[in-house]
């Protein structure tokens, strides 16, 4: 064991280099394929447009998540010799059904709804960017049919779900394995195990988590964390309790060396090898899945290879369900604003065991006659 990033394998974005913050937009957008370089002086040049685009988008995590899609599309229209400004409706259709993402170990898989939905979103909002600046004709993606909400939801609720036997299992091979290696790595991939099977927090509240979010309320600690849907200033909190402050705490402190450490919550650690990659970068939601997965694994967990971070919230909320924890204090966790859409997460057998059927028939029994 190393300690280091290498025991997860994480996976970078295809053809999309990261996007730098602050004023460097222009030198990002530079490494983009296709796109013509500007005149100098140019106003209203493809690059210095592509770049005001980029700069305008809400948070830093939109203008990462844009780049990437877009990096993506026109890395296509750099396989395919195809110009993006003439690009038509069956040139987008042709890269939405062709769309993958990356998996550990370096192949490839076709991308869901979600993916595919949020990739044709960035490129659609690229294309009206352009035609806002009279730089483009038309948006090819227009009339190209994007996932429904249903699909997206339908293919959320494919994640595993695991057992409370499975998840402390998950939960203590995490920390024991932490203990054993007392690296800033293996105590950080137990936090994120900790975080997503004791929080219901979507993936992105805990990749855009920084440490100045932890926080206390009413005497007790939270995690305050981005709403989802609600705007840019939206603020909630989930409570944290003892055994996720137990790993959590030992994740900063080794992290900190003696000192608090500041910034994102969770971040890559030093590769071991490569003095280019001195670690310190938020984790993405690949690498909490590639992070997810290698614990499974260590822990000798059938579903090991189809877990996903959203698995981790489907099963807070169907092992609270199935443990008689009332609805309303369920939904309050998840964050729902419908009951009905965290019944949907619940596991189907739990649905069952508590299903009035029985009640009823008990109900009817006491006033039959005996049957034959």
């Amino acid at each position: 064991m190393t300690g280091s990033d290498d025991d997860v394998r994480v996976v970078p974005a295809p053809s999309a280099p990261a996007v730098p913050g602050g004023d460097a937009f222009a030198e990002a957008v530079a490494v983009l394929p296709v796109l013509p370089d500007d005149e100098p002086g140019e106003r209203y040049g493809l690059r210095t447009l592509t770049a005001a685009w980029l700069r305008g988008q809400r948070s830093d995590a939109t203008r990462r998540a844009y780049f990437q899609d877009l990096a993506g599309w026109l890395d296509h229209c750099a396989r395919t010799r195809l110009d993006p400004l003439a690009a038509r409706r069956a040139d987008v259709d042709d890269w939405t059904a062709t769309m993958t993402v990356a998996v550990r170990g370096g192949g490839t898989r076709p991308a869901g709804s979600a993916t595919k939905a949020r990739r044709l979103a960035a490129v659609s909002s690229w294309y009206r960017y352009l035609q806002s600046n009279d730089a483009a004709e038309r948006n090819p993606t227009l009339l190209v049919r994007r996932p429904s909400a249903a699909e997206i939801e339908a293919a959320a609720r494919k994640a595993p779900t695991l057992s409370v036997r499975e998840t402390a299992a998950l939960l203590d091979a995490a920390e024991q394995r932490a203990r054993r290696d007392g690296s800033e790595a293996a105590w950080r991939d137990a936090a994120v195990v900790a975080l997503l099977f004791y929080t219901a927090l979507r993936v992105s509240a805990i990749t855009g988590a920084d440490v100045a979010d932890l926080d206390t309320e009413a005497g007790y600690r939270v995690l305050r964390h981005a709403l989802k849907g609600k705007g840019p200033d939206a603020r909630g909190y989930v409570r944290l309790d003892g055994d996720l402050c137990r790993v959590l705490d030992a994740y900063l402190a080794v992290r900190g060396g003696g000192d608090s450490p500041s910034g994102p919550l969770l971040v890559t650690t030093p590769h071991p090898h490569d003095p280019g990659r001195p670690g310190g970068k938020r984790l993405t939601q690949r690498d909490v899945t590639n992070i997810l997965r290698a614990q499974a694994e260590r822990a000798g967990l059938p579903a090991a290879r189809s877990l996903t971070p959203h698995s981790g919230r489907r099963t807070v909320i169907t092992t609270l369900l199935g443990n008689d924890v009332p609805l309303p204090k369920v939904q309050d966790l998840a964050g729902h604003a419908d009951p009905r859409t965290t019944r949907r997460y619940d596991d189907t057998n739990h649905r069952l065991a508590a299903s009035p059927v029985t009640d009823l028939t008990r109900i009817i029994a006491r006033h039959r006659g005996e049957p034959g």
